[in-house]
C-alpha cells in the first residue's frame, strides 16, 4: 500500500469511528491486468498491521453481475449507448465501449474540506463508463458499489477530485443518492511535488521492514493534513478517533518530513516496555540478560528497529562476546614520555571494578571510577582520556561504544575484570 493510501484510509477510519459508524474498505480490481490475489492479501495484511481493521470489506470484481445489469438498464433507458471505436491497444481492430450521454451541465457539490466545488461537465463529452457491458470502469463501478453499500461519506485524495463530476452524472443517471465527499490534501515531498515511487520511499511495507512501528506511522500520517488545534504531537489511534474532525483538516498539501517521522517513531519505541521492545523488534542475542540491559541504550540511540539492529551488530557487538583487541588502539591515549601508563591505569581500574557488586548501576560505577580519572586530570598526567579510553576499549573492542560506566553495568563486575585482565596481558605480552 502506498503511504498516501494509508493516510486516506486512516481519515476514513477516524471519521467513521468518531461518529460510531462503519469503516468500509473495497478493493477496486476491475482492471484485471493489474490485479493479483496475493497483492489483494498484502493490502488486507497492511490494514491489519496498521490497526485499521475494516468493519466490512469488499472485492469489486465480485459485483460484476450487478454492474452489468445497471449498464444494460442505462442503455435500455437511452441514458447510455454502445459505441464501436478503434482499439487503443490493438491497431486496426474495433472495440465496443459504453458511453454515458452527457447533457454538459454544470455540477456542484459541497466538499467537507474545500466547500462548494463547481464543474462544467461539457468538456467531458459523452464519456466512457465501461469497456464493455461486462467490464465497467472505475468511476462507474464505485458509484454502484457505494450506493449498494449505503456509503455516506467518501474521503479520498484530491488527485481523484476530477473523477467526482463524472461520478455525480452517473449517480443522477441511475437515480441513486449522492454521498458526502471530502478530498484530502496530497502528501508532498520537500520540493512540494507529489510523492513518487521512483524518488521516494512510499510503500508501507518498506517502512514496516525498516522497523517503524504502526503506532508511529498512524500518529505521523494523522498530522499530515490534520491539526489538533494544539501543540500536541503524539496521539494513539484511540485518541485520534476521539479528537478527529474535518475542521482541523487543511486544504494545502502536507509536506512529508522523514526526520519528523523518525522522531515520532522513536517516541513510540521509547514508550514500549523493555520486554515489548525486544519482542516487537524481533531481536536475538546470545545473552538475553545483557540484551535486556542494553535496551535503554537502544531506546536512546535508535530511531527504528533497523537502527537498533545495526547498533547490536556494530557498536554494541562487544557486549555479547569478548573482543579482539589491537594493542595500538589500546594505548592510543598514552603519552610518549609516560610509557606503561595505560597498563598502570588498567591495573588500578581493575581493583576498583573488583570492589563492585553484581547488578551495579552505571551511576555507581561512575562514582567508583571517575575519581581515578579526575586525579589523572588534576595532576596533568595525560587527562581523563588516559584512564577512560583504555578501559572503554578493553571492555568493548570498539572505537565507538557506550561510556565505560554503562559497559561495566551491562557486563557485570566479573566479566569486566576478566576483559581488563585480558587487556593487561596483551600489554605485558
Amino acid at each position: 500500500m502506498h503511504i498516501g493510501t494509508v493516510r486516506s484510509a486512516l481519515f476514513n477510519y477516524l471519521w467513521a469511528k468518531h461518529n460510531r459508524g462503519t469503516f468500509l474498505v473495497r478493493i477496486e480490481d476491475t482492471d484485471t491486468q493489474r490485479n493479483r490475489p496475493e497483492w489483494t492479501q498484502m493490502i488486507w495484511d497492511d490494514f491489519a498491521w496498521c490497526g485499521l481493521v475494516p468493519d466490512k470489506k469488499y472485492i469489486q470484481s465480485e459485483h460484476i453481475a450487478r454492474h452489468q445489469a445497471l449498464l444494460e438498464q442505462l442503455v435500455r433507458e437511452g441514458k447510455a449507448y454502445l459505441s464501436r471505436e478503434p482499439s487503443k491497444n490493438e491497431p486496426g481492430k474495433e472495440v465496443e465501449v459504453v458511453r454515458l450521454k452527457n447533457a454538459g451541465k454544470r455540477v456542484s457539490f459541497d466538499d467537507l474540506i474545500r466547500g462548494e466545488i463547481v464543474f462544467d461537465t461539457a468538456e467531458l463529452g459523452d464519456f466512457v463508463i465501461a469497456r464493455s457491458l461486462t467490464e465497467p470502469l472505475y468511476h462507474f463501478a464505485v458509484v454502484v458499489d457505494d450506493a449498494d453499500a449505503q456509503v455516506s461519506h467518501v474521503i479520498r485524495g484530491e488527485d481523484i477530485l476530477s473523477s467526482t463530476p463524472r461520478q455525480i452524472l452517473i449517480q443522477e443517471a441511475l437515480g441513486i443518492p449522492r454521498p458526502i465527499y471530502a478530498h484530502l490534501p496530497l502528501i508532498l515531498s520537500a520540493d512540494r511535488k507529489k510523492l513518487s515511487k521512483r524518488q521516494h520511499v512510499v510503500s508501507l511495507a518498506e517502512y514496516r521492514d525498516e522497523g517503524f512501528l504502526p503506532e508511529a506511522i498512524i500518529n505521523y500520517l494523522a498530522l499530515l493534513g490534520w491539526n489538533p488545534g494544539t501543540s500536541e504531537e503524539h496521539f494513539s489511534l484511540s485518541e485520534l478517533v476521539e479528537r478527529f474532525s474535518f475542521e482541523g483538516v487543511q486544504k494545502s498539501g502536507a509536506i512529508f518530513d522523514r526526520t519528523k517521522l523518525l522522531s515520532v517513531n522513536q517516541h513510540w519505541m521509547r514508550a514500549l516496555s523493555d520486554d515489548d521492545f525486544i519482542a516487537r523488534g524481533n531481536f536475538g542475542a546470545p545473552d538475553a540478560e545483557k540484551l535486556k540491559k542494553a535496551v535503554p541504550l537502544l531506546k536512546e540511540r535508535a530511531h527504528t528497529f533497523a537502527e537498533a539492529r545495526e547498533l547490536l551488530s556494530g557498536e554494541l557487538s562487544g557486549l555479547f562476546s569478548a573482543p579482539a583487541l589491537d594493542p595500538a588502539k589500546l594505548t592510543a591515549k598514552e603519552l610518549p614520555e609516560r610509557p606503561g601508563m595505560t597498563k598502570t591505569a588498567l591495573e588500578t581500574l581493575q581493583e576498583a571494578v573488583k570492589s563492585l557488586s553484581d547488578g551495579v548501576s552505571a551511576e555507581a560505577v561512575k562514582e567508583a571510577i571517575m575519581p581515578l580519572a579526575d586525579a589523572e586530570e588534576a595532576e596533568g598526567k595525560g587527562g581523563r582520556g588516559a584512564v577512560l579510553w583504555p578501559l572503554r576499549y578493553a571492555l568493548s573492542g570498539q572505537e565507538r561504544s557506550p561510556d565505560p560506566f554503562t559497559l561495566v553495568a551491562i557486563l557485570g563486575p566479573d566479566e569486566s575484570v576478566s576483559r581488563i585482565q585480558n587487556a593487561i596481558a596483551i600489554l605485558k605480552g
